[in-house]
């Protein structure tokens, strides 16, 4: 609110300017990001204020925008309701996170012939806070489904240059990998590899919750079975069943079954085997250290990526359905992380130094 005051103008009436918006926050798609690594040290993100209207009806300068970097195939869901927000695909995408809160009217705006000198002016919108929980959903056409141990990794490493962790003793896979599968003509196409699915892992058992949502936007799932186990069809089911509690949308996607690990066993038992494995997909009999069936196996998935005239290479994002996450998940999702200040090494030599004084003080009142 301000009035004109000016020599030789007694009555110069009104002339405040109108504030100017506050900032929005937007979430911006950037190839160049791998990780969401960067955000969790710059959790709380502010955009700028807006400016107060001046004298002479000048305009309030606009918040500063701020736009927050993620990798493509990041999903954004709300931290108190767990409903989905939106997502981002392609570079350049940008959505709007959060609108800044509109500039008040300066009294300017309210004169009126019957109000020649307003002396009040409108306030500013307040601004805005929201919790967002962002996730990396990895962009891959192929997504490997499996028990720990059951050959994913070494799949990934034989048909692409990928080098996941393969060793010759029993362990799980911590990280998610993706690799380029070379196909015929110079085509090609992307497998992701994540962590083993275990019996309860959509209510949260083991790794499989944590890296069930990179397989989300696959294309094809390939679901992976050792030939040695005690019934492939019951494994198969088991898969099937965590893919469904976790997002039942998932078994509307292609699956192709392959029974790994098949230089473990002879052709004859390869006939047992195959009278008992599930009619209603396709399955072919892999070695990833042999080669056997791995051309075969590159067949079926080109055929599933290129079914129904779908051209490959094209975001199949778009096909994904997303639903809502419950809020009790995130606590799980952010359970390692921890806002207090860690403690340096001296302070932890200092701490073990006097448990250790506490002891012995023990020890000798006890022997008194």
């Amino acid at each position: 609110m301000h009035l004109h005051r000016a020599k030789y103008q007694p009555n110069g009436g009104p002339d405040g300017g109108d504030g100017g918006r506050g900032g929005n926050v937007y979430l911006v798609a950037n190839r160049n990001y791998w990780t969401l690594l960067h955000l969790r040290y710059e959790r709380h993100i502010f955009a700028g204020h807006g400016g107060a209207g001046g004298k002479n009806c000048a305009h309030g300068s606009d918040g500063e925008d701020r736009y927050i970097q993620v990798p493509c195939g990041t999903v954004a869901y709300d931290a108190e309701t767990g409903k989905y927000l939106c997502d981002v695909k392609r570079d350049g995408d940008t959505v709007m996170l959060l609108k800044g809160g509109r500039g008040g009217l300066g009294n300017w705006q309210f004169r009126s012939p019957t109000n020649q000198t307003p002396r009040y002016a409108q306030p500013g919108e307040p601004m805005q806070e929201k919790t967002i929980v962002l996730e990396l959903k990895m962009l891959a056409d192929v997504g490997l489904v499996g028990f720990p141990n059951a050959g994913k990794s070494t799949l990934v490493a034989a048909v692409s240059a990928a080098r996941p962790k393969v060793a010759d003793y029993p362990f799980t896979t911590l990280e998610p990998s993706v690799g380029v599968v070379a196909y015929r003509d110079n085509r090609s196409f992307v497998m992701a590899d994540i962590p083993g699915i275990i019996e309860g892992a959509a209510e949260g058992r083991g790794l499989g919750l944590r890296f069930l949502r990179h397989i989300e936007r696959n294309a094809a799932l390939l679901f992976l079975v050792p030939a040695d186990s005690d019934n492939i069809a019951e494994r198969y089911r088991v898969l099937l069943d965590e893919l469904q509690k976790y997002n039942p949308a998932m078994l509307e996607k292609k699956r192709i079954l392959a029974i790994s690990k098949s230089d473990l066993i002879d052709s004859e038992l390869e006939d047992l085997l195959s009278a008992e494995l599930p009619t209603d997909v396709p399955t072919v009999f892999i070695s990833a250290v042999s080669g056997q069936g791995i051309n075969r196996l590159k067949d079926l998935l080109w055929e599933c990526l290129t079914a129904d005239d779908s051209p490959l290479g094209q975001e199949r994002a778009d096909e994904m359905a997303h639903t809502d996450r419950e809020v009790s998940r995130f606590s799980n999702d952010f359970a390692d992380w921890d806002d207090e200040e860690q403690p340096t090494d001296d302070e932890q030599q200092e701490e073990s130094d006097e448990e250790e004084l506490e002891e012995y003080d023990l020890e000798m009142l006890e022997d008194e």
